[in-house]
Parts: structure tokens; C-alpha cells; sequence
């Protein structure tokens, strides 16, 4: 195994003990990670292979993938796994996916069709996808949230245009209209769903309510579920609705009950299983399970939140999830919570009913740049190249070199915290717009307190400063959620900020609450994708004989083999002086103002435009 590889129980010890074993498959932004886990939860291989991203030499809103890329890697991560394992792959009874909320594209034969005009947008192409960070749909989203239609009621109030109907619309618009006419359209965990099952067109609930516009069932007819024919046609997607929604999903309502269901809970065993192809490419066994899919940030909900902080403690229950907020925490966060009744947030997604157990809603909150903003601050900053120096000489990452030179400089100055160095710098960080609760792609990032200092100290103040503006704006979206109805008490963060400690710490008092962290980071979320894997393998074939089944009972068989595979985290608890405390809450009152600041500004400017016209 690389240095990179977790192993909680050998590989000797499953070959001796027979016990079963399932794959979960985590597509991030920039790249894959499968994990071999067993059915207790034991890790014993994972593999990371990178991912391409394209990116536009004129235009900086254009992100595009390919989803051939994206299987290769995963082919290369699945098969890696098994080999380093040295185990039957029969012994593999469960496959799962997650993945990032894109927009993949092909024709109705499945041929990956372009979306980038730089290879001919509509033909033939490997750049078949638009990542959700592609944020060039601004126009059609504007149009959308113009309409006045219920669909916004489920996100917060205002459409995002890093989902999937604005980008959808966006190719109508560009693409030749012989060409759209051909394309049918998946949120990327299902497009991985149909390829595993070899062409298998069924959906999850949780790409389709999430991301696509697809209304849950409340139970009134004042308030019917599915598909909004009049916003379709509003927004002009009228072929959408004569053609029954085939390119985009199915016409039915949400059912996740039965074989013969067009869409599916999460975990819910897809069509036939694992086609003889797809078989073949990941060294796989014919006709395996494969669990309905959900995005990224929902298994990492799912890899995280049934932990408990030791072995000792009692199992926690699925009504306690409801007070636990998940955070995956990667190029950008995503900000989880579950309630068993719908709960309206302005400026957060959601509610969406059956996003991950049947009859349950989800809110989802979010910071389009995270990680990303973190590496921006760090690599355009003019003392970037002595960092990387330093850290070469140390043989040390760049954030330890500054965690350290911050440590240095708060003993210099006889302060008892990183936060007094950052005292008269304050950072507004949505350079990539607002997801939550604002809600406003036009946001932008913003410092004060700057000066002419261009070394490494600055640097290293900076990267606080950043860190810092990250956890304030996670206290706005909690309290914004615990505002309207929510009762988080908790913390959960995956992804690769879990690393980061003195982020964590940040979170923490901040946000004046736990911070749980997983066994291992790296394989939080995957371990969320092999947890469906072996759902779709044990519970999901049950559900499905009895045919319409118990929501209750199919909830909590998930939530029972979430608490099973799920080993105890690592607890950071909040430890600011009340010193710091009072430091803290003034700068969120300040970043609070600063959101009003930026939107005075802007009004004014756009009044003195519309003044000389």
C-alpha cells in the first residue's frame, strides 16, 4: 500500500475470517478514490488516481471534465485496490458511487457529447461534462429565478446556476438545436450508475431533487410532486415535457420502493447489477449489486455521521442525526442536515425529501470556494516561492511551514492566540460568489487592514486570515439553519480540510460547538459510497421483494449499517479564551456588515449607471 493507503484490519485476517467486502467510489473535483472496505467497516486498500480538469485560457467560468477520463481513473483506483489487497474479487459483493453534482452529457447511445465550444459544442467529444464550479450560466439562471416557479421554494429561494437546469438551458442556447435534440442529460452519480449497469437509465432521488429541479411529494394536491411542467415551458424547455422527461429523468413520481421505480433511494440496488463490460473493466465480477448513487457531499454525510467519539459510547439513533450538521469540506463545502419534517431556509437548498432516507428532508448549505480559496491565497501571494523553498528544505508541506512561522510569531508578540495576529485584518472570502445563505453568484471577496508587506509574515497572517473567514462564514449558515427551525449541536466534516487542524479548531470555537473528524480523512467519503455498496447488497434486494416496503424500516437498515461501518472520530472541542471569544464575535459582526457594505455598494453603483443612461 502507498503512504496514502489506510489499512484498519490485514488482509491476512479477512482471508482467514470470509467476511464480505464492498467498493465505494468517490469522484471529486480532481480526482477519484476507491476503497476496499469490509462489511464491519475495516478499510483495507484505498487508491487515489487525479482527474483533468479543463479550464479557459479567456473565460474564467468555464469548468469542463470528461467522463471518460473519470471512468479510466476509476477503472485504475478499483483495480489497483483489489491487487493491493491480494483478494478474489468474488469476495466483492457490493459496488457504490458518489460524485460531484455535474452535468454530463451524451447522446441517447450513450457517445459522450461535447459541451466545450473549443471541440465543436454538441458533436462528439471527450469534454462531455460541466463541473458544478462552471459558473457560466449566469443569464439562464437569472431567467429562472424570474419565474416565480415552486421549484425555488426547494432551493432557498434563488437557483443556483452550478446546477444542473441553468447549465442544461445554457447548451440549448449554444448548441445546434439538431444537435440538443440528441443529448440526454445525467447529474454525474448517475451517469456513473448507468455505465456500471451498462446503459441502465434509472435515477437517484437524490441527484434528481437536489439538482434538477424535480419537486418533492409533500402529500397535498395543492403542492404536487415531480415534475413542473409550466416552469419547463416557462424557461424554454418545452421538449422536455412533450418527450416525458426521458432525457432527463423519468416522468414518475419518486417511488424508491420497487423493482419496476425509474428512480431510486439512496443505496437501492440499479437495474441488473454490474454489466459483463463494465465487469471487465474494473476486474469485477458480472451482475454485483450497484447502490443508487448520490452526490459527493451526501456520502459524506453518510461516511461521517453515525459516528461516535469511542466504542464505549451508546449507538446513536436516527432521530439524533437531525441534530448533526456534515460538512465535506474539499475544493469547495458543502454544509448537510437532516429533519424529518421540511424545514425553508432562505438563501440554503433544500428542503429535499428523500435525498438520502425515504420520507426524510435535507437542507444543504454551502461555500462555492473553500479549499480552492485557501490554495489561491497561498500561491498568489508574492513570498509564495520563498514557502515552497522552506517547505523543500524541511521536507514539509507549505501549511506546516506556516502553522509554524504563525506559532513563531504569536510568541514574539506575547499574544496567546493566532486570531490577535489577524486583529486588524478582516477578509470577506466569496471570490467565487455566494452559495449560502446569500445566495448571490455576484459576491466577491474583499480585505481590510492591508499594507505594504510583501514577506512571508504577511503570507502566513494571510493564510490565518483565510482559514478564519472560512469558519465565520460556516457559523452564518448554521445559524441561519438553527434559525428557521434546525437544532444542530454538532460538527462533521469530511474531506480534505479535516485535515487541517487549526481549521478545525476554527470551527470549533467559532461556531461554539463539537467538531467531529473521521478515523481516516481520506476515506470518509468513499467509505459513505461502499456503505450504499453493501446496502444495495443486503437491504436494498429485501425492500425491493416486499415491493412498496416501509420508508421507516429501509430508513433505518441504512442508518444501522451506517453506525456499523462507521469507527469512532477523533472530537475537537471548542478551547478559546474568553479573550478570543470576544475577538471572534466582533469579526462576525463585522463580516456581517460587510456582506450589507457590498450590496450598498453595488446598489449605489448601479443607480449611478442607470442615472446616466
Amino acid at each position: 500500500m502507498s503512504a496514502n493507503d489506510v489499512e484498519q484490519k490485514s488482509a491476512d485476517d479477512v482471508k482467514n475470517d470470509g467476511e464480505d467486502l464492498f467498493v465505494g467510489v468517490d469522484v471529486g473535483t480532481g480526482s477519484v478514490r476507491a476503497a476496499l472496505v469490509t462489511a464491519s467497516g475495516s478499510i483495507l486498500a484505498s487508491k487515489t488516481q487525479d482527474t483533468k480538469t479543463f479550464r479557459s485560457d479567456t473565460d474564467h467560468r468555464i469548468f469542463e471534465q470528461s467522463t471518460m477520463d473519470i471512468w479510466n481513473a476509476i477503472c485504475t483506483c478499483i483495480k489497483g485496490v483489489i491487487a493491493s489487497a491480494a483478494l478474489d474479487p468474488a469476495r466483492v459483493k457490493g459496488l457504490g458511487f458518489d460524485a460531484t453534482c455535474s452535468l454530463a452529457v451524451t447522446d441517447l447511445d450513450g457517445v459522450p457529447v461535447s459541451v466545450s465550444n473549443a471541440e465543436h459544442i454538441g458533436n462528439p467529444g471527450q469534454r462531455n461534462i460541466i463541473l458544478w464550479a462552471d459558473h457560466r450560466a449566469e443569464e439562464e439562471a437569472r431567467l429562472i429565478n424570474n419565474s416565480g416557479s415552486v421549484v425555488l421554494d426547494y432551493v432557498g429561494g434563488v437557483m443556483s446556476l452550478e446546477m444542473e437546469i441553468p447549465k442544461i438551458l445554457w447548451l440549448k442556447n449554444n448548441m445546434p438545436s439538431t444537435l440538443f435534440s440528441r443529448c440526454q442529460f445525467f447529474d454525474l452519480p448517475d451517469y456513473l450508475s448507468y455505465r456500471a449497469t451498462g446503459g441502465c437509465t434509472t435515477r437517484s432521488a437524490c441527484s434528481l431533487t437536489c439538482k434538477c429541479s424535480y419537486v418533492p411529494d409533500r402529500g397535498d394536491e395543492n403542492h404536487p410532486g415531480g415534475w413542473q411542467d409550466s416552469f419547463f415551458e416557462h424557461i424554454g424547455l418545452g421538449e422536455f415535457v412533450r418527450d416525458g422527461y426521458k432525457r432527463v429523468g423519468p416522468l414518475r413520481s419518486l417511488q424508491g420502493r420497487n423493482k419496476q421505480a425509474e428512480t431510486l433511494t439512496a443505496g437501492l440496488p440499479v437495474g441488473d447489477g454490474l454489466s459483463e463490460e463494465a465487469a471487465k473493466e474494473l476486474g469485477l465480477l458480472k451482475g454485483i449489486p450497484v447502490g443508487s448513487a448520490v452526490i459527493d457531499a451526501y456520502a459524506g454525510w453518510i461516511g461521517t455521521v453515525a459516528a461516535r467519539s469511542s466504542t464505549d459510547e451508546l449507538a446513536p439513533s436516527l432521530d439524533e442525526s437531525r441534530h448533526r450538521l456534515a460538512i465535506c469540506a474539499g475544493t469547495s463545502s458543502c454544509h448537510l442536515v437532516q429533519s424529518p419534517t421540511p424545514v425553508f431556509v432562505p438563501g440554503v437548498w433544500g428542503p429535499y425529501k428523500d435525498a438520502v432516507f425515504p420520507g426524510w428532508w435535507m437542507n444543504e448549505g454551502g461555500q462555492s470556494s473553500t479549499g480552492q480559496l485557501i490554495d489561491f491565497v497561498i500561491t498568489t501571494h508574492p513570498a509564495y516561492s520563498q514557502l515552497c523553498e522552506l517547505a523543500k528544505e524541511r521536507s514539509t508541506s507549505v501549511h506546516i511551514v506556516l502553522a509554524d512561522h504563525l506559532e513563531k510569531l504569536r510568541q514574539e508578540a506575547g499574544v496567546e492566540s493566532f486570531t490577535e495576529l489577524t486583529r486588524d485584518l478582516n477578509f470577506y472570502p466569496d471570490l467565487h460568489g455566494n452559495r449560502s445563505p446569500i445566495a448571490d453568484p455576484r459576491m466577491r471577496g474583499s480585505i481590510t487592514g492591508l499594507t505594504l508587506d510583501r514577506s512571508l509574515t504577511d503570507l502566513a497572517r494571510k493564510f490565518h486570515l483565510t482559514l478564519e473567514a472560512l469558519a465565520l462564514q460556516t457559523r452564518h449558515i448554521v445559524r441561519s439553519l438553527n434559525g428557521r427551525g434546525h437544532a444542530i449541536e454538532a460538527l462533521y466534516v469530511s474531506g480534505g480540510q479535516a485535515r487541517n487542524r487549526a481549521l478545525m479548531q476554527l470551527f470549533a470555537d467559532v461556531c461554539a460547538m463539537p467538531v467531529f473528524l473521521p478515523a481516516s480523512v481520506p476515506d470518509a467519503v468513499s467509505r459513505g459510497a461502499a456503505m450504499l455498496a453493501r446496502f444495495a447488497a443486503e437491504a436494498g434486494p429485501m425492500a425491493m421483494r416486499r415491493g412498496s416496503g416501509n420508508a421507516d424500516e429501509i430508513g433505518e437498515a441504512l442508518w444501522d449499517i451506517m453506525v456499523e461501518m462507521t469507527p469512532p472520530a477523533t472530537v475537537v472541542k471548542p478551547v478559546a479564551s474568553s479573550r478570543e471569544k470576544r475577538i471572534l464575535d466582533a469579526k462576525y459582526k463585522i463580516f456581517l456588515e460587510s456582506i450589507e457594505i457590498q450590496n450598498r455598494w453595488r446598489a449605489e453603483v448601479e443607480a449611478a449607471l442607470d442615472d446616466g443612461t
